[in-house]
Formats: structure tokens, C-alpha cells, sequence
């Protein structure tokens, strides 16, 4: 009799390639042993079997696509975004597989993992993934949200999921977005600020996740502070360029580059506003040289005298007094 591949593992290893996870330590303990199935209890409802697929570099952006609901910002992802598992991805191949559902047309939903699809996309790693059917939209954005407490959400992807809270009218202000969102009213604010901006001012950063909330509210007030033509010549000067602006800024280092792009940016928005013309002021005119001046500005007269004696400053005073009844 034919001994299944799951028995022979289990007599060769001593452990089944089947996994029961039923805490997140036993789920990420499953996933870096990649264990071939593992069951995963699913926002507390009902368990699923999910199957460890790989998926081959060069088929990941055409098999596979990342939940609509996810919070996180796909175009935010580049090498400076993901240089936290980058490197090690390079390496040493992916460590802990993503989580997916199947779709109807056969392709791959990533619920969990969005970041690690990237970084095997940019690195030309394969790409591991466990994946189930039958996975519902209510449960999948349960998955989805789970896994971004991985690494946290940039103010601008916080503050698009509070514009939603506000707009489906879960919450009514900001004050309510604060309690609902169990952080202060600041940080409210400044991802609310953060969601106003457009994606092309965004995206001239290398990592918009390392934009803090003093870099935000500057940003905010200078965009905010164009009129609306000027604000789209602004946006259009940014998505006319070949290059983010932080491919082409000569610095080293995420901090450093991140100040070179603010200032780039203050710069380009200074070029969009007309330049106002400077009134001229009105000159001096000297009525008698050395002694006596005066300036015409509109319905101003200013008159500037010297080298009077007493007797003429009174004479000229009571004149104006009396002229000017």
C-alpha cells in the first residue's frame, strides 16, 4: 500500500506538513517552517485550510494581485520603502510565506503580504503565499487589516482609512476619529492632512511611511496655499517628470534624501505661483536744495523741512493750519 507524501513526512520528520494554527504565534511559526497546508481560524468564525503555493518571479504581477480594500499603498513600494526585508530577501529568499485566496479567473488575491509580493517582484525572488477558497470580502479584510500591524501604516494610509470612517459616518468628527482610532487628536489631524495631498506630491519621496507629521502639516500649508490653477500646474510639473524626484536627488541616506525632496518641492511650488510685480515707491523731489523736499504718494503729501528758525516753522504751520480748514 502506497504511503501518502503527508505520512512519509510525518515518519522522516517527525512532524505532519499539516498545521493547525489557532494563536498568531502558531500561524507565524507554521508559515517559517512553510509547512505545506496549514488550518487557520479566521476572524474567529470558522477554520480554513490554506495550501503553501509558489509562485515564479517572472509570473507574480500577471498571477497574482493585492485586495482592493488593502490599507496599504501599493504605489508607495519601492526598494527605500521595502528596505526593511529587502536585503534579507535578496539573500536568503523569502522567510514567511503570504496569505491569498483564489479568485474565480484562477488568480491569486494577496490579503496578507502585499509588501513581500513587491519585494520578490523587485528582488526576482519567487514568491510564497498561502492561499484558501471560499475566503468571503468580510473575512478577507479581516486578514488584510491584521497584517498591517506588521509594519505600521504611513499617515497618508491612515488617513485615507479615516476619511472612510468619516464618510461611511462611523465616526462624526475628529474628536470620534481619535477615540474610534485609539490615538490623539494630533495625529488625527495629521493624517487627514496627509490623505488631502496628491498621490504625485507623495510619490516624489522615496518612502512616504518615513514622512512625519512636522514634514506633513509644511507640505499641507504650501500645497494649500496655491490657488486651484496653480495647484494643478504644480501636479502637472511633478507627473511630467521622467524620474520621482528623489531618483535625481544627489544625497545619501532616506533621511537626507527625504530633506532634499522638500526642498525641491518648496522650490517647484514657488515657480507656479505669477511673480507679483513690486510697487515702485515714490521718490523723494527736492524742492530746494538742502533745505526743503516732499513726496507724492496718491493723496499723501509729505513735506520734509530743515534749516528753519522759529519764527518761520510757526509762519508756515499757522499757514497749513489755516489752508487746510
Amino acid at each position: 500500500m502506497a504511503i501518502k507524501t503527508n505520512d512519509l513526512n510525518a515518519r522522516l520528520f517527525g512532524k505532519a506538513d499539516k498545521r493547525r494554527a489557532t494563536t498568531v504565534a502558531e500561524a507565524q511559526s507554521a508559515a517559517q517552517d512553510k509547512a505545506a497546508v496549514i488550518e487557520l481560524a479566521v476572524a474567529g468564525e470558522k477554520t480554513v485550510a490554506f495550501e503553501l503555493v509558489k509562485v515564479n518571479a517572472g509570473d507574480i504581477e500577471g498571477k497574482t494581485q493585492v485586495f482592493a480594500q488593502n490599507a496599504r499603498e501599493q504605489a508607495f513600494l519601492n526598494e527605500h520603502a521595502l528596505a526593511d526585508i529587502l536585503t534579507t530577501l535578496k539573500d536568503r529568499g523569502q522567510q514567511y510565506p503570504a496569505v491569498g485566496r483564489w479568485l474565480e479567473d484562477g488568480r491569486i488575491e494577496v490579503l496578507d503580504g502585499s509588501r513581500r509580493r513587491m519585494a520578490c517582484i523587485l528582488a526576482n525572488q519567487d514568491f510564497l503565499i498561502y492561499v484558501a477558497s471560499g475566503i468571503q470580502s468580510d473575512h478577507a479584510k479581516f486578514l488584510s487589516d491584521v497584517a498591517n500591524a506588521h509594519k505600521p501604516l504611513s499617515l497618508f494610509e491612515r488617513g485615507k482609512e479615516m476619511q472612510a470612517l468619516l464618510a461611511t459616518g462611523k465616526v462624526s468628527d475628529q474628536k470620534a476619529l481619535a477615540r474610534y482610532c485609539q490615538c490623539s487628536e494630533a495625529l488625527v489631524s495629521g493624517a487627514l492632512k496627509a490623505a488631502s495631498l496628491p498621490m504625485e506630491l507623495l510619490m516624489a519621496y522615496p518612502s512616504v511611511g518615513e514622512l512625519g507629521r512636522p514634514t506633513i502639516v509644511k507640505l499641507h500649508k504650501m500645497y494649500f496655499s496655491l490657488d486651484e490653477k496653480q495647484q494643478q500646474a504644480f501636479v502637472d510639473a511633478l507627473s511630467k517628470q521622467e524620474q520621482p524626484v528623489w531618483q535625481r536627488v544627489d544625497a545619501q541616506g532616506i533621511t537626507r534624501i527625504t530633506r532634499e525632496v522638500t526642498h525641491h518641492i518648496e522650490a517647484l511650488s514657488e515657480k507656479v505661483r505669477p511673480s507679483t510685480a513690486v510697487e515702485s515707491k515714490p521718490q523723494a523731489v527736492e524742492l530746494i536744495k538742502g533745505q526743503a523736499s516732499y513726496v507724492r504718494d496718491g493723496d499723501k503729501l509729505q513735506l520734509k523741512l530743515s534749516q528753519l528758525s522759529e519764527q518761520q516753522a510757526e509762519h508756515i504751520l499757522a499757514y497749513l493750519a489755516d489752508y487746510l480748514k
